[in-house]
């Protein structure tokens, strides 16, 4: 028994050997895998980190190459358009415009300067030249020096740097001189950048002549150097981004370092200090290109490698994640790629259309130059030719031809503002005029047309309009005058209503205002018990918003709000502007629906008929598009065929608290009399629209007028009847409209009223008929003591109502566009003509003759200079631009600099000469030229020149001209 428990016993120890030996080799293999696999988890994360670091530090310099690039090229831009350029093509808005639209190419930059290089002795004239002085980095006045680098470029987001002087910076001098001798960008230190607070460095590029040799030695860089570009280098921004467009950036954290000085390395981007229980750590160097500095980048793992039993479950998803990686990085590549490729495209697409548009504006000027030199001796000599005694034949031959002629100027001024817009170089005015008279004005142009179809035409502002706005009248009346002709044009029965409010007074929102949307469908008006509508004439309309219903909400009895204004001072900002609403209503032919959507196109015509039924050019409406979009305003119509159209146009002016009539010469104002305020008047209209318009004009006036709706109930208002009584102490009028005139009971109850007032003679009604042709004047003249032919104008009633009452008036001043003030201007005034062109010369000196002006007549510039030289006896001289030899801008340039000299030797001869008074010689100088453009007329001001008049020139055109240079001059004779 012993022997088998012995047994026993040395079996149970051997299991347990092998057991033991089991586990211990079961352990081992485990251990000897576990770390078998560790090692190769660590040897893969260190491969991926490297390629990771790598990839980040390739992107860096490769963006950062493409900055250096960039400046690179706009260093070459500056030296060929800026350098040694008398004037410069590049200025500050220039260079901030375009620095702004690449700002996309430089992503490394916050912003670019370009500082010019100043000697000492340059000093004085740079800062003459630039209207500033520079100043140091403290803002302090820059000291003597060998050499400045002031700032005269910048970007927006740089602007703080202009007028400094780059070389008052200790480092930034280092910078400066290092760029210029090496050739290359360099950097400075790092430091905190200005708005983001961010690490960075200062990137500086020298700019040298276009002439400097690619070999070129330091002494020739130094020597040829004209300026340096220099930007901001964010490389904490910069390595943000690169870090957000990669995936993986939890897994490793990166630092940018500055080794320049290998013991003190200094952070520009990541923390401060390494975990160094991060076993792995890969630096790669980074190359910017300057020589003297040298940086790195340095990549570890944010937490340590993971144990190996995770790379047993994780290898393959890693690799799918990697491969994801990979995918959206090369398809972010690939769209980058093609965007670029887009952008390149569009540049050059913008430089051909940029190309072709200046070509396409010389061309115009070109053609309209050539075009308006003969069509000036035409003109002007058709005018000599009426002058003369023609058969009725003849002149109605000469008549013809020069309306064709007029007709002709026109077109080529419509075509000009066209190129002009397109061009974005035509520029609003911003003059104060008085609205109401503006209108008035527009609306008389076509009064004798609208006579002739016997149309109604009407104008109406409302009161809360102010009276006098500051804008562009010129602009302004040329697209009323295209708006109301074409009305007026294509209405042959009914109306023609214009229509000005403010747009947010209106019942409906400004831009339901602005863009109707009824064309040909809902737009009918209510209309009256008798079948007439509640329109200014009866006639449908084809804007609901027109009828009386929405009219009468915009009626007030209040003072214009321009009186209101006069007692209170306010700033003229941002809550002085006011939108205007103008309509323009028409039942006229109305626009075919499939011809609405080019209504506004140049050049084309709702159908083929109408140019050849109405004629027309297709221009004006496209003109008058732009025009009101340059006034901060829209343009739209509502049209139905064959009952009517209504434009609406808005416009954004600002309130003007001086008199329009404040500048005389450029006023388009028309003073009222107030001599009729207070008086009172009855007017018999049903129609409530019209009676409304009437109602205006006699307010305007200051007459309180009182509406009724047939002359029966007007006659009882002048009897005492009803309540409604008139004033005796004044004269009384009574308004009647034609069409609510019948003549078989009306006579009576006019007469019967006539009778009863008989014996009271100042007390009897002046009774006033409005009609809308002038056929009905000799019609009804002998039953009215006056026939008021439409439309009406505050002023044409005025003078209605002064000859009817015989009211003593204020004298008015000589309306000075008339031809007998001009006379007055020029009579005996010594005037010298210079043209080289035979027929435009006798021209001019004919026009200048004809109101009373000695001319004298010179084909050059040199014999200009040589009769203008001091003394001589000229009030002024009219030059053309375009001569050979010496052309007019050179010629007058001579006359200024003779007047110069001239004026110093008086000045020093009578300085001598107690209590003597020096008046200095300057002779009035007028360009005559065909040229229209912005261009030429800033050419004959820099040239010395006073004034433009642009062939051919009319009588409105030399009263301007005259008015503002001749009047009060004296004989020039020094």
């Amino acid at each position: 028994m012993g022997g088998k428990y012995c047994g026993a016993s040395r079996k149970r120890g051997w299991r347990g050997l092998v057991a033991a030996a089991y586990v211990l080799v079961a352990v081992a293999c485990s251990a000897v895998m576990h770390w078998h696999l560790r090692g190769e988890s660590l040897d893969r994360a260190e491969e991926r980190l490297v390629s990771m670091c790598e990839e980040r530090a390739r992107m860096l310099q490769e963006q950062f190459g493409v900055t250096v690039n960039h400046v690179h090229a706009l260093a070459i831009l500056i030296s060929t358009f800026h350098y040694e350029k008398f004037p410069s093509a590049i200025d500050q808005e220039t260079f901030a415009k375009y620095t702004g639209r690449t700002s996309f190419e430089r992503l490394l930059l916050n912003g670019v300067a370009f500082a010019q290089r100043v000697f000492h002795h340059e000093r004085e004239m740079f800062e003459s030249q630039q209207g500033w002085i520079m100043n140091t980095m403290k803002r302090e006045l820059a000291p003597p020096q060998i050499e400045y680098a002031p700032v005269i470029f910048s970007q927006d987001t740089v602007s703080y740097l202009a007028h400094i002087d780059m070389m008052s910076g200790e480092e930034d001098r280092e910078n400066i001189l290092r760029a210029r001798t090496t050739g290359k960008a360099v950097l400075t230190n790092p430091f905190r950048l200005l708005g983001s607070n961010h690490l960075g460095v200062v990137l500086t590029f020298a700019v040298y002549r276009p002439d400097l040799p690619d070999d070129a030695s330091v002494e020739q860089r130094v020597e040829a150097t004209i300026g340096y570009l220099g930007g901001a280098f964010d490389v904490e921004s910069l390595v943000e981004n690169l870090l957000s467009k990669l995936a993986g950036n939890q897994d490793i954290v990166v630092n940018v370092y500055d080794v320049t000085n290998a013991s003190e390395a200094m952070v520009l981007y990541g923390p401060p200090s390494l975990d160094d229980q991060v076993p792995l750590l890969h630096v790669s160097m980074l190359d910017f290109g300057d020589p003297f500095r040298k940086h790195e980048m340095r990549c570890r793992y944010r937490e340590k490698p993971p144990m190996p039993w995770s790379a047993i479950t994780n290898p393959l998803g890693t690799f799918v994640i990697w491969m994801l990686v990979g995918y959206i990085i090369c398809a972010a590549w690939s769209r980058y790629d093609k965007v670029s490729e887009d952008c390149r495209k569009m540049e050059e697409l913008k430089t051909q259309a940029e190309a072709a548009d200046i070509a396409k504006s010389q061309f115009l000027a070109t053609v309209s130059h050539e075009i308006r030199t003969p069509m000036n001796g035409v003109l002007g000599m058709l005018d000599m030719l009426l002058g003369t005694d023609l058969t009725m034949t003849q002149k109605d031959y000469a008549q013809t031809a020069q309306m064709c002629g007029r007709a002709l100027i026109t077109l080529i001024n419509d075509v000009l503002d066209r190129a002009k817009i397109e061009a974005g170089k035509l520029e609003l005015e911003a003059v104060p005029f008085d609205l109401r008279s503006l209108m008035d004005d527009v609306i008389s142009l076509f009064s004798s047309k609208s006579r002739e179809k016997c149309i109604e035409l009407a104008v109406f502002v409302c009161d809360d309009v102010p009276k006098v706005v500051l804008g562009d009248p010129w602009r302004f009346r040329q697209i009323l005058t295209n708006l109301v002709g074409n009305a007026v044009k294509f209405t042959e029965r009914g109306h023609v209503f214009v229509r000005v409010c403010l747009a947010e007074n209106s019942n409906v929102e400004a831009n339901q205002v602005i863009h109707g949307t009824m064309n040909g469908k809902d737009g009918k008006v209510e209309s009256t018990a008798n079948g007439a509508f509640n329109t200014l004439s009866g006639f449908e309309a084809a804007d609901r918003r027109n009828n009386w219903q929405y009219f009468k909400l915009l009626l007030s009895d209040k003072e214009s709000l321009l009186d209101d204004l006069d007692s209170e001072n306010f700033d003229q900002n941002d809550s002085d502007r006011v939108t205007l609403a103008i309509s323009i209503e028409d039942t006229g032919v109305g626009i075919p629906l499939q011809a609405q959507d080019r209504v506004f196109t140049p050049f084309m015509q709702a159908d083929s008929s109408t140019s050849r039924n109405y004629g027309g050019t297709g221009i004006g409406l496209s003109i008058s598009k732009c025009l009101a979009e340059l006034m901060g305003g829209q343009i739209s119509f509502t049209s139905r065929p064959f009952v009517g159209s209504t434009f609406t146009f808005s416009a954004t002016l600002k309130r003007s608290y001086k008199d329009a009539s404040a500048d005389s010469n450029r006023s388009l104002a028309e003073a009222l009399p107030d001599a009729f305020k207070g008086m009172k008047a009855i007017l018999v209209d049903g129609r409530p629209v019209r009676s409304a318009v009437t109602r205006y004009h006699l307010k305007r006036l200051g007459i309180i007028v009182q509406v009724v709706n047939n002359t029966s109930a007007g006659l009882k208002a002048f009897s005492g009847q009803n309540g409604a009584t008139i004033s005796r102490e004044k004269p009384t009028m009574l308004f009647i409209e034609s069409d609510f005139w019948r003549p078989e009971t009306d006579v009576q109850l006019l007469n019967r009223l006539r009778e009863q007032k008989n014996g009271q003679l100042s007390d009897a009604p002046k009774v006033v008929l409005l009609v809308t042709s002038e056929a009905d004047k000799d019609k009804y003249g002998s039953i009215f003591d006056i026939v008021m032919c439409k439309p009406l104008r505050a002023s044409t009633i005025a003078s209605c109502i002064q000859q009817l009452l015989k009211v003593e008036m204020p004298e008015r001043k000589e309306n000075q566009n008339r031809p007998s003030f001009l006379r007055s201007l020029l009579v005996g005034k010594n005037i010298l003509v210079v043209d080289d062109n035979k027929v435009n010369l006798r021209v001019a000196a004919a026009a200048l003759k004809k109101y009373g002006a000695k001319v004298h007549c010179v084909e050059s510039g040199k014999d200009a200079v040589s009769l203008l030289q001091p003394p001589h006896n000229f009030d002024a001289c009219f030059m053309d631009v375009q001569m050979p030899e010496m052309d007019g801008f050179e010629a007058t340039r001579k006359i200024r600099e003779m007047e110069m000299k001239a004026n110093e030797e008086r000045k020093n001869k009578l300085a001598l000469v107690e209590g003597s008074t020096f008046v200095e010689c300057h002779l009035p100088v007028l360009a005559m030229t065909a040229d229209v453009i912005q261009a030429t007329y800033e050419e004959c001001i820099k040239s010395g020149m006073n004034g433009y008049v642009s062939k051919p020139f009319d009588e409105e055109q030399l009263y301007q001209a005259v008015s503002r240079l001749v009047v009060g001059t004296t004989d020039s004779a020094v």
